[in-house]
Order: structure tokens, then C-alpha cells, then sequence
């Protein structure tokens, strides 16, 4: 067949999958948080294999690992979203003082105070922490099919034992495949786990920084910022946002830049500097490709898709790409990394 149709035709085969996948996400969204939150308990269940426990703790310990987990975020977010809430009405002073203040700024500036009392007209306190409880109610939506994740989380923590001795079973006559599945249980493991555990040290240090400027509700912008690090690219600043504008209303300008300046050093030295060390190549994705499948995966599952871009683009790349016997080519291309040849073994082509 000629190349171009080949394309067309795998074009159009994406699309449509992407547009179903899409229409069933309330389905779909759930079972891939399930599965990736399966994975990263694995080794719990291994573990206590390998110590001849009761098979039915195989399941019991496991499933309430993640239950204890995903129970604790939605009480944390059920609870802020109503002390969010009951916070809105008390910074009215505060919020005419700084319009006052922005006044007489314009007005040292040469700004008009006509033009200045029209764009402020469209500012509102309250909008600002709708916007927060907003952002929060949406984060809180992610967990809004938890029963069927309870139930999906059950199945498949049942199924684990047995799928995995049918996978061993296939390994003679499907090696690359296994392999490609096998090496993605390990990289979403290692992604999520370095992700968790340098996300709660960030966290730490922004609610450390919170209480000593005087924000409140430090707790919430804490789990806020874990939550939003799982969100590649952006999710720094999603989850510095919220904080700020609390900080410029409780404390002025002052309190906004300091804070601002904290999340930045906090974030530069553990995310930039020290986690990719930990990390290294575990994520088998480029910048592009990272940045590419946020925006995909967000516009597909919402903001299920955002918290779990990086592990659904590695399963699209195990089945598609890493299964693939003559697919180290493109697997190279999609992570970036030049392979140990140069990429001009017998089987890759040439570039002139």
C-alpha cells in the first residue's frame, strides 16, 4: 500500500478511537484510574506472596491501601471546599483597601482614574475564591465515580494473581509484548512513586511557607500542590495560583510576591534539580511528547486525563510502540533518547 494512505488510514484509526474513548470517559476515565492505582500497589501484594500470607490478604491489603488513600484525599477536598466557602465573605475590607491602593498607584503612573475604575469593575472578591472553590469542586469531580473504582479496584485486585501467572504463561510465544507490558507495571511504578514521594516533600515546604506568611488554609493548598505535581508541564503553576491570590488578599502585595518566590526555589531545587536524578529515564517521553499528551489526555478524560497523562501515554506507547518488533526506531524518537548505535544499525535508516 502506498505510504500516504498508511497514514491516512492510521490517522483516521486514531481519531476515531480518541472520539470513542472520548464519549465513554465516564467509563474509560475510571478503569484506567483503577488499573494505574493497582499497579502501584503491586509489589505490596508480591511482598506478602513471598512471605506465605492468607490469599486473602493478597486483596484485602492492597485494596485498603488505596481506599485509605483515595478516601483521604476526597474528605480533605469535601472539607476545604466548605471552609473555602466560609472564608469568601471576610476579605471585603481587604479587597477595597488594595482597590484604593491600585488607585493611587495609577494614579502616580499617569494611568487615568476613569480607566483604572473600569477595569476594577470587573474584579470581585468573591469571583476570586469561586475560582479557587471552583478549581477545588473540579479536583473533587475526578473522584466522582469512586464507587465504580471501589468496585473496579475490588475485580481487579481478585484478578491480579491470576492474570499475571496467564502473562507469565504467554511470555514463550509473545516475548517482546510481555516484556512491553512488564516494562510498563515498572515505569508507571517508578513514575508514581518518585512522583508521591517528591511531591510530599514539596508539599511540606509550601504549607511550611504558607503558615510562616500567614495564609490560611495551608493544608489544603499543601494537598493541592501533591495533587497538581502527578500534572506534567503546568501543574506547578495550577497549583500556585490559588494561594497566591489568597496571600495578596490576606496580606497584600508583599505576601503574594514572597510567596510566590517560595513556590518557585521549592519547585527549581526538588522537581528541576533533584527529582529527574531519581526519575531518570523511568518516563521513556520526551519534553514535546510530556506536553503533547497533557493536552491530549486532558481534552479526552478532563482533569482524570491531566493527573494521569504520563502513565496513559506510556500504555498508548507499550501497545503501540514497544510491542512492536521493529519499533525502536519510533520508540527512540518518543523518548528522545538516541539509541546506543546512533540510531544506524543494519535496520535503521540513514539521515542525509
Amino acid at each position: 500500500m502506498p505510504r500516504i494512505l498508511v497514514v491516512l488510514l492510521c490517522t483516521a484509526g486514531a481519531v476515531v478511537t480518541l472520539a470513542g474513548i472520548r464519549e465513554v470517559g465516564s467509563i474509560v476515565g475510571p478503569t484506567l484510574l483503577a488499573l494505574v492505582l493497582v499497579l502501584a500497589v503491586s509489589p505490596v501484594r508480591t511482598w506478602l506472596q513471598r512471605r506465605g500470607a492468607p490469599g486473602w490478604t493478597l486483596v484485602a491489603v492492597p485494596l485498603t491501601i488505596v481506599l485509605v488513600v483515595l478516601l483521604g484525599m476526597v474528605a480533605i477536598l469535601t472539607v476545604s471546599i466548605a471552609q473555602i466557602a466560609a472564608l469568601a465573605p471576610t476579605y471585603d475590607t481587604q479587597f477595597n483597601q488594595l482597590i484604593v491602593e491600585a488607585q493611587q498607584l495609577a494614579g502616580r503612573l499617569g494611568i487615568g482614574t476613569q480607566q483604572m475604575n473600569e477595569a476594577l469593575k470587573s474584579f470581585d472578591p468573591g469571583k476570586i475564591f469561586e475560582l479557587a472553590q471552583g478549581f477545588v469542586s473540579g479536583l473533587l469531580n475526578v473522584f466522582s465515580g469512586l464507587i465504580l473504582v471501589i468496585v473496579l479496584l475490588l475485580a481487579m485486585c481478585l484478578d491480579a494473581q491470576s492474570i499475571s501467572r496467564i502473562l507469565s504463561m504467554g511470555a514463550a510465544r509473545r516475548p517482546k509484548l510481555i516484556g512491553a507490558l512488564d516494562n510498563f507495571a515498572q515505569k508507571t511504578r517508578r513514575y508514581l512513586l518518585v512522583s508521591t514521594v517528591f511531591g510530599l516533600v514539596c508539599s511540606a515546604l509550601d504549607v511550611t511557607a504558607l503558615w510562616l506568611l500567614g495564609v490560611p488554609l495551608p493544608l489544603l493548598w499543601g494537598v493541592l500542590a501533591l495533587i497538581t505535581n502527578y500534572i506534567p508541564n503546568i501543574g506547578f503553576v495550577i497549583g500556585l495560583v490559588p494561594p497566591a491570590l489568597l496571600g495578596l488578599l490576606e496580606g497584600g502585595p508583599r505576601t503574594m510576591i514572597f510567596l510566590i518566590i517560595a513556590y518557585m526555589l521549592i519547585n527549581f531545587v526538588v522537581q528541576s534539580l533533584i527529582q529527574p536524578k531519581f526519575l531518570g529515564d523511568a518516563v521513556g517521553l520526551s519534553t514535546t511528547v510530556t506536553f503533547l499528551s497533557l493536552i491530549l489526555w486532558t481534552f479526552i478524560l478532563g482533569p482524570l486525563g491531566a493527573l494521569l497523562a504520563i502513565p496513559l501515554s506510556l500504555l498508548a506507547r507499550t501497545l503501540l510502540v514497544d510491542s512492536d518488533p521493529d519499533g525502536d526506531w519510533a520508540a527512540a524518537l518518543i523518548s528522545g533518547a538516541v539509541p546506543p548505535d546512533g540510531g544506524t544499525g543494519p535496520s535503521s535508516p540513514r539521515v542525509t
